[in-house]
């Protein structure tokens, strides 16, 4: 089936709202556990009928749409029409086409583990460029303070935040340590000796002496490098597996969702080609902010609708100046025609399945073979990576959230080459 035949059915694209019936069918599950005094708050569902009809404009999310919103329905711009009750003459319908397939990035396509090993040597030869002996671990550890010390506020900073501030406070410590070695040789005495005016000064030369530029500069090296381990890390199977799923769908855009600054459109000697665009948790702070404040509060509801939202207006923007849809203007659809598929694939349940099928996408979730190296998914078994700078808190409404999602996973797999037929399988309703 043609993925569209007119311009006027960009209308129809963006506009139709109406949630599949499977993703009905979980909604009402989560609103008749709403009422259970069993469960934690994060999982108690406020319910609210969906309407029919809304309007596909990106804003900042509402407040208390239901309770995780990973089931709610409200401005969700649903990426397909809900199929009649199956009837005799079901078996003959055409397969579905594939409009939209957004990835995540970390531990989806590459092992995060390796990339960020990688980018922390960058970072270290970096810091003793500039002088500094700063090791990677000490950046970690003055992160997961940093958040602890901003409170509530701190669960809403981006990772390129944290990070930021973590080496400009290092890099303050070390100049401190440095000062106060000076002034101790110049009176001839211990640092410990020193008078507290003599090291309130040092401290505010510190701050002085770290320039905001060397800051950017460090962290630049580490993203750099962050990208250039990703490439040379994606899983052994993740090109062919892209190239196939164009193969067998042209008409296909293909996007990444992520929550950090990895970005597919970067990666100039492998995924680049393959994507049409990328969405990042950071590019919208008042949404990333506004989502985390209610994540680290645990009567709170956390929005996982915003990116989505804004991955899918962004595929309509891209879908209406694809050669798809453009045919001669005043054409019309095709008899039977439906709106394409969007299917979102990642490896984590409460971000990638729970915020994008309750905005309307199919769900694949990528719960790897050990072989893969995934270990964003071992925090909510008890352990806990090396790069992980989330509270205890944070994980524990993240865990919920985990579970509430269990039940919108559409297909599973355990290697990426079976992601076209897990495809094939939605496109056909099995």
């Amino acid at each position: 089936m043609k993925f569209v035949s007119c311009i006027s059915s960009v209308v129809v694209l963006a506009t139709t709202t109406t949630p599949p019936n499977n993703q009905a069918m979980a909604f009402s599950t989560l609103r008749m556990q709403s009422n259970d005094p069993s469960l934690p708050p994060p999982l108690r569902a406020i319910a609210h009928a969906p309407p029919s009809h809304t309007s596909l404009k990106f804003t900042s999310p509402p407040k208390s749409v239901l309770s995780l919103r990973l089931a709610s329905a409200t401005a969700v711009p649903a990426a397909e029409q809900a199929p009649a009750a199956k009837t005799p003459s079901d078996s003959s319908k055409k397969t579905k086409t594939l409009g939209l397939i957004t990835f995540d990035l970390d531990d989806s396509l590459y092992p995060i583990d390796p990339v960020l090993s990688d980018a922390n040597k960058a970072f270290s030869t970096a810091m003793k460029n500039y002088g500094y002996d700063i090791n990677p671990e000490e950046i970690v550890e003055m992160g997961i303070k940093v958040r602890e010390e901003a409170g509530p506020a701190g669960t809403a900073m981006s990772h390129t935040e944290v990070r930021l501030e973590a080496i400009r406070r290092e890099m303050e410590q070390k100049m401190l340590e440095k000062k106060l070695m000076e002034c101790a040789k110049d009176w001839a005495t211990e640092v410990e000796s020193l008078t507290a005016p003599l090291k309130r000064s040092a401290e505010k030369w510190a701050k002085t002496a770290v320039s905001p530029s060397v800051v950017e500069s460090i962290y630049s090296a580490w993203e750099r490098e962050r990208h250039h381990s990703a490439e040379r890390h994606l899983y052994p199977d993740v090109i062919e597996t892209i190239q196939k799923i164009k193969e067998e769908h042209p008409n296909v855009l293909i996007g990444a969702v992520t929550d950090g600054k990895a970005n597919p459109m970067l990666m100039v000697f492998s995924l680049a080609p393959y994507f049409d665009f990328c969405m990042s948790w950071e590019d919208d702070a008042a949404g990333r902010t506004e989502f985390f404040k209610e994540l680290g509060n645990v009567d709170g509801n956390a929005d996982l609708q915003w990116i989505y939202n804004a991955a899918y207006e962004k595929y309509t923007q891209l879908a209406q100046n694809s050669k798809a849809l453009k045919n001669t203007s005043d054409c019309q659809e095709e008899e039977g025609f439906e709106e394409p598929v969007w299917i979102h694939v990642g490896d984590d349940l409460a971000y990638d399945v729970g915020g994008s099928a309750s905005c309307g996408a199919k769900t694949i979730l990528l719960d790897l073979d050990e072989e893969y190296g995934q270990t964003a998914k071992l925090r909510f078994r008890g352990v806990m990576p090396a790069w992980n700078t989330a509270s205890k808190e944070e994980l524990a409404n993240r865990k919920a959230m985990n579970d509430a999602a269990e039940e919108m996973v559409d297909k599973r797999v355990s290697r990426m080459s079976m992601l076209p037929d897990a495809i094939d399988e939605i496109l056909k309703g099995e």
